[in-house]
């Protein structure tokens, strides 16, 4: 390798350190007998060594890797031990982004504390063990401690009286956590409060904030100093959505020189989709506007240092945004809570005038303000309502021709959303991913759609890539049993009779001793046959879990985790990320094919798209995000070389419509049984442990 950093060089000159060609590295500790299975005692994988093989040469010739590695691999260790070893070698940031929550635990509690004992048990690595890791959240995870000190200075004028002791206790957590993230906080801070406190403002800036001082800039520290970076790709795109880049001519991610892997990528287009486009709600400008004045409890920025000047212009700004987006509810909104919109200048932009106002009285008294956070918090006010106003113009004028634009009504409160994504997401990819001469590795368990990891490659901007697939290490044959319901009457030959599929679900639920997981692509559809068979598991003594019942997802998952038999109904978030080895997992029921549907703007726009360019949407686009879906779905069943388990698909379509080859195609026992509500209770015999 070239390109040493100088502390590196210093290490290797005195005997600290001994860089080596990655590929090297890979075989001495990747290989049957090599240091993993020395030094930490682990087995070897054929898969494992395979794959890190061909990220150390991606990383060590600055190319683009996709890199296809079922559960069981060792996905984080591949990528993670030549990742750490060339950032440290080379004084380059490794990036790592991860689409959940429980991944970036795994690897920031686990993984890297055996990267570093590999490295420190291992002849001619020691040094690499040295390496930096830092962990980066959005800034509203973050405490700001220039906002906290300065609320604290102006609480009459900030708070009601109520508020006062949430603010008293933040204040205390304050001098004693170390990190300053909300998450550390219990009870969590009231709302109205922390947006006060964090760092996602203007404020929190290098100019008011220090490392001494500031939790956020503490991090920021921490991050610059690090050879590994861990974030999420929400927040890797809601950057990289706003143009964070090191400079156009410089390689690079988030930071000069940096290198990245995107572990989870088969989440990569709907994130990116997500984060490339534009959201604005009547909820956001309020509270942006409340921040400045409220009403009800007659407190605000503005009160606090603007001596209240400008409040009525707020409260106009406030029944401005309230009259525009009933407007808008009651135009578009009335029979169906997402419509599609198609013709410029559909709305009148009743907001401009009044926001215009507003924004031009806030930058005149930030002006005439001396340095600090208070002119800093009115001009940032003032930045973030000119946003909106763009944002809103876009929306009114279609103004991007390459997006789909669409109005919503969601939640319990029924918020009123204008919204954009693009058509076609490659291009942004590969402006800031790909085209950054950097190396770049995607992986997952799931790339692949049946027919190679081609239209995946494509949805993302990646061609010219190397694409790697490694073998999975468990034997489906024994471990994992398949059926198939035939007979089922598909979805658009009418309503599909839910009462009984409900007792098919019932029936095979109690099959089961261990655990079943079942996956919907409907909320409707998941409440009506969860009559049925929460009143069969209550009868056998069964816990009985389903989403939107009440616990969070997370709280769900280890809820259906620790009880060891229980049935759990989910529908989209539960296709991914449960990780539940052992008989608290054993059976994965898939009630449908989990089509996209069909009617969402974004779905519509993009298959018009497709067709004007004479391709088939729903072979280009509908049935590869189905395939990999499915695959994510069905792929929750076997974490382990030791579990054992069960997969019923009760969508017949499986078997009756031509497509259907691609989904048997991609189940991991080819070998399955077909059964039907006359049958199965003498062909249906479920593998558990």
């Amino acid at each position: 390798m070239i390109g040493y950093s100088e502390a590196f060089r210093k290490k290797e000159e005195a005997g600290s350190a001994s860089p080596m060609f990655l590929p090297d590295l890979v075989e001495k500790v990747f290989s049957d007998g090599g240091a993993l299975c020395g030094a930490l005692k682990l087995e070897h994988r054929a898969g494992q060594e395979q794959m890190a093989l061909s990220a150390a040469q991606a990383f060590a010739t600055d190319t683009s890797l996709f890199v296809e590695a079922p559960t069981g691999v060792g996905k984080s260790l591949a990528y993670l031990v030549p990742g750490i070893a060339h950032a440290v070698a080379s004084g380059r940031q490794m990036l790592v982004s991860t689409n959940t929550k429980a991944l970036q635990e795994q690897i920031r509690g686990k993984d890297l504390a055996l990267c570093r004992k590999l490295f420190g048990l291992t002849e001619g690595l020691g040094a690499y063990g040295e390496f930096k890791a830092a962990v980066l959240m959005g800034k509203g995870n973050y405490l700001c401690g220039t906002r906290l000190r300065e609320a604290l200075k102006n609480t009459g004028s900030l708070f009601p009286t109520e508020y006062e002791k949430e603010l008293i206790r933040i204040e205390a957590w304050s001098r004693q956590t170390q990190t300053g993230l909300v998450s550390e906080l219990t009870p969590e801070p009231l709302a109205e409060v922390w947006e006060h406190l964090s760092a996602d403002s203007p404020a929190c800036n290098n100019r008011n904030c220090t490392p001494e001082t500031c939790p956020y800039r503490r991090a920021r520290k921490q991050m610059e100093e690090a050879n590994l970076v861990i974030v999420n790709h929400s927040l890797l795109f809601s950057l990289l959505g706003a143009g964070y880049h090191p400079g156009a001519d410089t390689p690079g991610i988030l930071h000069a020189a940096d290198f990245a892997v995107l572990d989870e990528a088969h989440t990569v287009p709907a994130v990116a989709t997500e984060h490339f486009g534009i959201h604005i709600s009547d909820y956001a400008i309020r509270r942006q506007l409340l921040r400045l004045y409220n009403p009800a409890t007659r407190r605000g920025l503005l009160q606090r240092h603007a001596q209240g000047e400008g409040v009525s212009v707020v409260e106009k700004a406030l029944r401005t945004v309230s009259e525009f987006f009933a407007h808008v509810s009651d135009k578009y909104l009335l029979e169906s809570d997402i419509v599609r919109l198609s013709t410029p200048g559909w709305m009148e932009d009743l907001l401009k005038p009044v926001l215009s106002e507003l924004t031009a009285l806030l930058s005149s008294q930030a002006q005439r303000m001396g340095d600090g956070p208070p002119k800093d918090e009115l001009q940032g006010a003032a930045d973030i309502l000119s946003g909106y106003m763009g944002s809103l113009a876009s929306c009114l004028a279609l103004e991007e021709t390459d997006h789909v634009y669409w109005t919503e009504r969601a939640g319990r409160k029924n918020i009123v959303s204008l919204n954009s994504a693009p058509l076609d997401v490659a291009p942004y990819l590969r402006e800031r991913l790909f085209a950054r001469d950097t190396a770049v590795v995607l992986t997952s368990a799931t790339l692949g759609s049946g027919d190679g990891m081609e239209a995946f490659v494509t949805r993302t901007g990646g061609h010219g890539a190397r694409l790697e697939s490694v073998d999975s290490p468990f034997d489906f044959s024994r471990q994992m049993r398949v059926y198939v319901a035939e007979g089922a009457p598909a979805p658009e030959e009418g309503r599909l009779d839910l009462d009984w599929m409900a007792g098919i679900i019932a029936h095979c639920v109690m099959k089961v001793n261990g655990g079943s997981l079942v996956l919907f692509t409907s909320h409707k559809d998941m409440r009506a046959a969860s009559v049925k068979v929460a009143a069969a598991c209550e009868a056998a003594g069964r816990p009985f879990f389903m989403q939107g019942a009440g616990l969070s997802p997370s709280a769900l998952r280890e809820a259906f985790s620790k009880a060891g038999n229980g049935v759990l109904f989910g529908t989209d978030s539960f296709w991914t990320g449960i990780d539940v080895p052992g008989a608290a997992l054993s059976q994965v029921i898939v009630m449908r094919l989990p089509f996209e549907n069909p009617t969402h703007p974004i779905a519509q726009a993009r298959a018009q798209w497709l067709s004007a360019r004479g391709e088939n949407p729903f072979a280009v686009l509908t049935l590869p995000d189905a395939v990999v879906k499915f695959r994510q779905g069905i792929g929750r069943l076997i974490r382990s070389k030791t579990d054992l388990g069960t997969v019923t698909v009760l969508d017949s379509r499986i078997l009756t419509r031509p497509y259907g080859k691609f989904f048997l195609s991609v189940l991991p026992n080819k070998s399955y049984i077909r059964f039907n509500a006359f049958n199965m209770k003498d062909r249906f015999d479920p593998l558990e442990a």
